[in-house]
Formats: C-alpha cells, structure tokens, sequence
C-alpha cells in the first residue's frame, strides 16, 4: 500500500442530520433527560448538544416544559416525530447503500490477494463492517488467521480469535482494515509491524464519516 497524507473533510450537512437524530432518539426515549447525559448519548460536548438542543427547539421539533426540583421534560412534537421518522428512513438506506458498498469492494479486495497468492489474512478492526469482509472471506480462498482489536472485551467473533497484540509480520501474509473508529490510530500501528504493500482497505473508507478523526491515507 501506498501511502499519503490525504485529509477527508466531513460533510457537515450529514453530520448534523446524525446528531439531530440521535438527539430526537434519545428524547423519545426519555423525556427527563438531563443535557449532560443528551451530551453523552450524542458523543459530543455539552455546549454543542446544547446548541442541538436550542436549534430543535426553535425549528418546532422539541418542547420544554418544566418539572419539580428545577429539573426540565423534553417532549417531541408532532413535527419532531416526523423529523425522526424522516432522518431514521434517510439513515437506514445510506446505510444499506454502504453495507451493499462494502460487500462488493471487500470482495473485489480479497479476490486479489488470493490472486497474488497471499493466503494468511489479518484482520484490523472490530466493527458491521468487520462482518462483511469475513463473509466475503469464506467464499474464498484466503484464511482470516484473527482480528486484531485492542481493548475488544471479547476473545472471538464468528469462530475467529479476537488478539490485542498484533501478530508477528512472518505469520501474516496481508493485513486487511475492518475498522470503522480510530483509524488512523490503527493504521499508524500497522505501518510500524507490517509494510506498505501488506497493509490494505477498500476504497470506502475513504468516504467514511468519522466522528472524532479523520482519514489521512489512501490506498493506491
């Protein structure tokens, strides 16, 4: 693999209409909700969840009301449930979309390094996508020799041993990604095991919205 420096800016208008989402979702959910625990379920800080808050508010799609012990109720209305209905559909078919992306461009990479002869296969990356990539793996002729996952909680997924420390580079013919967070991070640490050209991913991740962390290299 051949690496550069490659930022990937996020589109903002989508991660908006993800964090709308998850803020509706966890209102309904709960209408005692304080801001901080809104903040934690959206995974952002508390003056930004706030600022959701405020905007939802004023386009019509949450009500306030107050409550003993100066606490507040959350309540969506009429037009919020359409809003989370709407942005819920809208997600659901992006993610199809992706998932169906996924399939076709981890098995277009799998194919070609059973071509090249390249057998031993690590996966990086405990995550939907993870999955994907090992069901596309099973209908061929590579063997996935484990999943490398750091702090994973769990010693298998699907039959597959689940390692926190990587493999040494001489049992491993190519290391493929699988991972939907702390890419770089992981990439970062591949790179001081494994070379270049043992390291791979599918050209999506590249279009991948990340919460925390962009994307900086491509795979060429």
């Amino acid at each position: 693999m051949n690496t550069q420096p490659q930022k990937v800016t996020p589109s903002e208008s989508e991660r908006e209409r993800q964090l709308t989402l998850e803020l509706l979702q966890a209102i309904d959910q709960k209408d005692d909700i304080s801001q901080r625990h809104l903040a934690q379920e959206m995974g952002v800080a508390l003056g930004l969840a706030n600022s959701y808050l405020k905007r939802c508010v004023k386009k019509g799609w949450i009500k306030i009301t107050t409550a003993p012990a100066n606490r507040y109720l959350y309540y969506l209305t009429p037009k919020g449930f359409a809003e989370k209905t709407k942005l819920t559909t809208e997600f659901f078919t992006t993610s199809l979309a992706l998932f169906r992306q996924a399939g076709s461009e981890y098995s277009q990479l799998i194919e070609k390094l059973s071509i090249q002869g390249k057998q031993q296969i690590l996966f990086v990356g405990l995550s939907d996508l993870t999955e994907i990539a090992l069901m596309r793996a099973l209908q061929s002729k590579v063997q996935v020799v484990s999943i490398y996952q750091p702090d994973a909680g769990k010693d298998e997924f699907f039959g597959l041993t689940v390692v926190d420390t990587l493999p040494s580079s001489e049992l491993i013919d190519a290391v493929i990604l699988t991972s939907m967070e702390q890419t770089n991070e992981l990439l970062e640490e591949l790179e001081s095991v494994f070379t270049e050209s043992d390291i791979h991913l599918p050209p999506m991740l590249l279009k991948m919205k990340y919460r925390t962390t962009e994307l900086e290299y491509v795979d060429q």
